[in-house]
């Protein structure tokens, strides 16, 4: 069983803490801050050429670090690429230069954007999933939509044994006793 070296302090920042305050943590271009994967940090390119092959990227992207894994995954029904391949680095440097040196520029008549593939919101801008989750249960509460009702549920009358409309609930006293 082979076990993984810890990288440094420094890859291993995901998000600003408080000690470290005045360090540089990764962000994407949208200003969230770029999370590193179990393996490692992974560029997401978007734009790729549907011609484009394995080979066109790895010429790109290999000459800012060691590529440790790369997708390019193609459509099942046409058999050209889907237009986005995901390259991972092992180092933030390495991720950080790929991102820079590579995004808005032209691959095979394209112009293809790059940036981190997992990242978590800037504070203050919540994300995540269902709105209000701070009571548990579903998202949403009072500021989420209403909840959905089965069709025709408020056209539909109660009836009792004698298939008559209940217009009131039957008490608990009346249930027990009869």
């Amino acid at each position: 069983m082979e076990i993984d070296e810890v990288p440094p302090a420094e890859e291993q920042d995901t998000a600003p803490t408080a000690e470290h305050k005045g360090a540089n943590p990764p962000k994407t271009t949208g200003g969230a801050f770029a999370v590193r994967s179990i393996e490692g940090w992974i560029v997401l390119v978007t734009n790729v050429h549907e011609e484009a092959s394995e080979e066109d990227l790895q010429e790109r992207f290999a000459e800012y670090g060691d590529i440790q894994n790369m997708h390019l995954n193609l459509d099942r029904r046409t058999g050209y690429v889907k237009g986005y391949a995901l390259i991972e680095y092992s180092t933030l440097p390495e991720a950080r230069e790929a991102i820079a040196q590579t995004n808005n520029t032209k691959l095979l008549d394209q112009t293809i954007q790059c940036d981190f593939a997992f990242v978590r919101p800037p504070p203050g801008q919540g994300g995540g999933r269902g709105g209000n989750r701070s009571r548990g249960g579903r998202g949403g509460g009072a500021t989420g939509r209403p909840r959905s009702r089965s069709p025709g549920a408020a056209d539909r009358v109660e009836r009792n044994a004698e298939d008559e409309p209940v217009t009131e609930a039957p008490k608990l006293e009346d249930r027990i006793t009869s």
